[in-house]
């Protein structure tokens, strides 16, 4: 038998025993890692520094943000109990603004990177869930934690809170629509989130 039939009826049998064994999903710390290195790369980047560049820099930073944050479940914790009242339709809506509003937020204390040490100092994982702890130190010396908190969809890791110095953003939000609900509506809340986004 020729060499070229057996690589032809072994390569096959290769693929199927690739494809049958499982993906091993990648750490809590390495994803986010790879998440901040991206936006760095991009706000860091001399040809996104011009203003003709600003809505193209802005545009990758949110497409590196969105492949980590789990939107969805950021928007359902912070609504909290409202949640379970809301259409399909008013869940979409708010996912999106709520979407719209963190990312501004966040998207514009990355663009003020000034070149502040990132070290990344450890990982707790429970079973799907985990905890990333990072150090911010900035130019002063001083040292600013932030903790991801990320849940395993799949094989894939996506943040669903982040806690700067102790503040839970999603926390945070929640305690707001918490005090607008009770002396509101629903309606009210959303009018409000509307016009946050567009002042921004």
């Amino acid at each position: 038998m020729s060499p070229a039939p057996l690589i032809r009826s072994i390569v096959p049998v290769f693929l199927i025993v690739a494809m049958a064994l499982p993906v091993l999903a990648a750490d809590p710390m390495d994803e986010i890692k790879q998440t901040t290195d991206k936006m760095l790369s991009i706000v860091t980047n001399p040809a996104f520094k011009t203003p003709s560049q600003t809505e193209e820099r802005e545009k990758l930073i949110r497409q590196a943000v969105d492949e980590r944050f789990d939107w969805d479940e950021m928007a359902r914790r912070s609504l909290a109990i409202h949640w379970a009242k809301r259409t399909v339709e008013e869940r979409k809506e708010f996912v999106r603004l709520f979407a719209d509003l963190v990312e501004r937020t966040y998207m514009k204390k990355v663009e003020d990177y000034s070149g502040e040490k990132v070290l990344y100092e450890g990982e707790t994982k429970e079973g799907d869930y985990a905890s990333v702890r990072v150090k911010i130190v900035t130019k002063r010396g001083e040292d600013i934690p932030v903790e991801y908190r990320l849940k395993k969809e799949k094989e894939d890791w996506f943040v669903y809170d982040v806690s700067i110095e102790g503040v839970s953003l999603v926390n945070n939000y929640r305690t707001q629509f918490n005090s607008i609900l009770s002396q509101s509506s629903y309606e009210n809340l959303v009018k409000r989130l509307r016009e946050k986004v567009e002042l921004k």
